[in-house]
């Protein structure tokens, strides 16, 4: 895990979403709310954008995060441990040439991802990502693989990481779903 813990959430301040947290040696003094916090849902890493937030004493604090503006809503959030530093992770961002062709200013769509190479987890397979149908219900990759296209559903499970400067996408895919098309 990259990043670094920074607070942990302590309970609910209010009706409208706020949450005490306790601050940690490692929150810096400079911190603003432009910068998001980092919690961990499902061992996936998952930026939290603050509405508010203020500094209450040397280790304590009150915030507001956007999407959690319900006591019950926000009360999902209490007893985990927020980071920071760990965009890199969120992004799949794997190698330093990765860190520096991506910029903050950047933006990877699943669109993107057309013209990538494809590798499978547990697989020599290899082909390449020839199209990208975006659908509400089902968003899919079109894959060549030996002349012939399977459709592969654009879902984040299936990405294990990516990599924008070798042009590469791995995939872990459930078992059989190669074969099946």
């Amino acid at each position: 895990m990259a990043g670094f813990a920074v607070a942990k959430v302590g309970k609910s301040f209010g009706t409208q979403g706020e949450l005490t947290i306790n601050l940690y040696d490692t929150f810096p003094s400079d911190f603003t709310i432009e910068e998001p916090l980092f919690v961990y849902i499902d061992n996936l890493a998952v930026p939290l954008f603050l509405d508010h937030f203020e500094r209450r004493g040397k280790s304590g604090g009150v915030v507001t995060f956007a999407d959690f503006d319900t006591a019950h809503r926000a009360s999902e959030l209490i007893g985990k441990e927020l980071f920071m530093g760990l965009e890199e992770e969120l992004l799949g961002l794997t190698s330093e040439e990765d860190r520096e062709e991506f910029s903050d200013d950047d933006e990877l769509y699943l669109e993107d991802f057309v013209g990538f190479r494809a590798t499978f987890e547990g697989s020599d397979v290899e082909g390449e990502i020839t199209d990208f149908e975006d659908s509400d219900w089902n968003p899919l990759f079109i894959i060549e693989i030996n002349g012939k296209e399977i459709m592969v559903p654009a879902v984040d499970d299936f990405i294990v990481e990516y990599s924008p400067s070798g042009r590469t996408v791995h995939f872990d895919l459930p078992e059989g779903l190669l074969d099946l098309n």
